[in-house]
């Protein structure tokens, strides 16, 4: 699996296929994070693989939507529970990130993982993930972001009040190039 752009959340129902012995099989419902329909159906199969003991060729898929947040507005803080393969054997970790929304996040996760660990995203499996409090955030990298006295320095300002005359300064063209470095 390649992650090409961001990654999107998906709702995928699933059962085993019915036969005569079992008419009415019991219905699984996973969350995905996959960039793509064709992803998500793929990894639904590769969990339930592992998990169920169903094939795609003995199964079906009933729905898959795509889940997206409401309130995207509003930064968070989120909690990421991930299992992954390195190369030394599977590890259990745990991730927090500011972020829009969750995809948001879990897009940051999978770009961190392969920059740190040279992380392959078909080798992450997201265990869980869950919206942190403020006073719950754990991570130094995220809580240098946390405050309400945060601000950042406006780089490359051009004021053209700054740059001399008054009377210069309201014209469309003036001699000089303007200073964006104080």
């Amino acid at each position: 699996m390649t992650v090409c752009g961001p990654m999107k959340q998906y709702q995928v129902v699933g059962r085993k296929a019915p036969t005569e012995a079992f008419p009415n099989p019991e219905a699984y419902r996973m969350i995905i994070f996959a960039p793509n329909v064709v992803i998500a159906r793929s990894k639904f199969w590769y969990f339930m693989q592992q998990f169920r003991k169903m094939k795609k060729t003995t199964g079906e898929i009933l729905d898959v939507n795509e889940i997206v947040e409401k309130n995207q507005n509003q930064i968070k803080n989120y909690g990421i529970w991930l299992r992954y393969d390195s190369r030394s054997g599977t590890h259990n970790m745990y991730r927090e990130y500011r972020d829009l929304n969750l995809c948001g996040a879990i897009t940051q996760l999978y770009d961190e993982m392969a920059g740190r660990h040279r992380t392959r995203p078909r080798s992450i499996q997201i265990i869980r993930t869950s919206t942190i409090a403020t006073a719950d955030v754990k991570r130094s990298n995220t809580l240098q972001f946390v405050g309400k006295d945060l601000k950042f320095p406006l780089p490359h300002r051009t004021d053209s009040a700054k740059r001399g005359n008054k009377a210069l300064s309201d014209q469309t063209f003036t001699v000089g190039r303007p200073t964006t470095c104080f």
